[in-house]
């Protein structure tokens, strides 16, 4: 999660700085696409977030003009703060259900998205990776100092929300984030960041007991005729 030098008073001149610094093309199209389906609304964010001057905008436009319960998948390294906050905000204030599946990844900016869902749900090999609001400040003393208390005060927020949804101390997670901390689908649901872990449908066979059991019974087969 990236922020840009003080305070933002034009969030795209501040968004445009933090793309060129990140080395991030500019993109026509937001991160996240959206898929009616019956009752439910399904939400999708699988890119960097920010990358769209009108993402957080279309996002919470979205949101709003949404009836019924909203799945929302997540496979994204993060991106621009202030957008992802907006995003956030606009799903737990949401008079809708939301169900957030990690299909992948949720790093950064998009692992405090996460904490939106009503219920949480990773996938079997989904990561989730959280770490200090991160910028570059230009300015004298003063103004960097002025910006790097607004980083950490950033980062309190943040950890805030990890504790609203865990239950755990919000100390806690600001000392996981300072170190930078990533949690894999057993460790994310015994922090409490996910509810569970999606198990899928994949027919992975007999285990190797049974396929020994199968070998034996075929061997004892083939004497018996």
């Amino acid at each position: 999660m990236n922020l840009m030098q003080k305070m933002p008073t034009n969030l795209n001149d501040v968004r445009s700085a933090w793309r060129i610094a990140n080395n991030y093309p500019v993109h026509t199209a937001a991160a996240f696409n959206v898929a009616k389906k019956n009752t439910e609304t399904d939400f999708y964010i699988f890119d960097v977030i920010g990358l769209f001057d009108g993402e957080a905008e279309a996002f919470v436009k979205e949101v709003a003009s949404t009836d019924g319960p909203i799945n929302l998948h997540i496979n994204s390294p993060g991106g621009f703060v202030w957008d992802a906050l907006a995003m956030y905000d606009a799903l737990v204030t949401s008079s809708n259900k939301v169900h957030v599946k990690i299909n992948g990844i949720a790093a950064s900016a998009a692992s405090f998205i996460a904490m939106a869902g009503d219920t949480r749900q990773i996938s079997e090999a989904g990561r989730v990776m959280i770490h200090d609001a991160q910028g570059i400040a230009i300015g004298n003393p003063a103004d960097i100092r002025e910006y790097a208390d607004l980083v950490v005060s950033l980062s309190d927020d943040i950890a805030g929300i990890y504790e609203t949804r865990t239950g755990t101390a919000a100390k806690a997670w600001r000392s996981a984030m300072n170190k930078t901390t990533w949690y894999n689908a057993g460790q994310a649901v015994d922090s409490k960041l996910v509810d569970s872990v999606a198990k899928n449908n994949v027919d992975k066979g007999p285990d190797n007991r049974t396929k020994l059991i199968q070998a034996r019974m075929k061997v004892l087969t083939r004497e018996g005729k």
